[in-house]
């Protein structure tokens, strides 16, 4: 890997730690959902750099929000993270748009997580969340996917 690649990766991992301490102070959406505005930093990795800096990015986060919020947050945050990135690498030589693609990636995010407490807590009544997880999933992933769609062609990465 190139110095300026480790150097991009860094910038963008910071941009990532920053988003998630800012989604950790600030209150919680409705619900406890919260945006996930890191994910933007990594589909624009997968998009712009490639998939495996994508998957380092998250699990560096996710060591991040282990170390920040304790090992279950750090266990759903890899659970969630890694199955999203797996949905963004297959669906990123479709013809789907950045919007849809985030949305498909924000619902396997939270079904993910949802999976990982299911197992930590021996039950699956955490699926009941899954409705308001679906919604915030709908509107946070076109959100993201459209900040993508918008910045991929500024940085003049694409």
């Amino acid at each position: 890997m190139t110095s300026k690649k480790i150097a991009l990766l860094s910038i963008m991992l910071a941009t990532m730690l920053v988003l998630t301490s800012i989604e950790s102070m600030i209150a919680p959406l409705p619900f406890y959902a919260k945006p996930g505005l890191a994910n933007v930093v990594v589909m624009f990795c997968v998009f712009s750099i490639g998939r495996s800096q994508a998957v380092l990015l998250n699990v560096l986060k996710s060591v991040f929000v282990l170390i920040i919020r304790g090992p279950i947050a750090g266990l759903l945050s890899l659970s969630g993270g890694l199955l999203s990135i797996v949905v963004v690498i297959l669906l990123k030589k479709t013809k789907m748009s950045y919007s849809a693609i985030s949305v498909l990636a924000a619902c396997v995010h939270n079904l993910g997580q949802l999976l990982a407490a299911s197992v930590l807590l021996s039950t699956f009544h955490v699926f009941y969340y899954t409705p308001v997880l679906i919604i915030s999933s709908i509107v946070m992933g076109f959100l993201t996917g459209t900040l993508l769609r918008i910045l991929i062609p500024l940085i003049g990465r694409n």
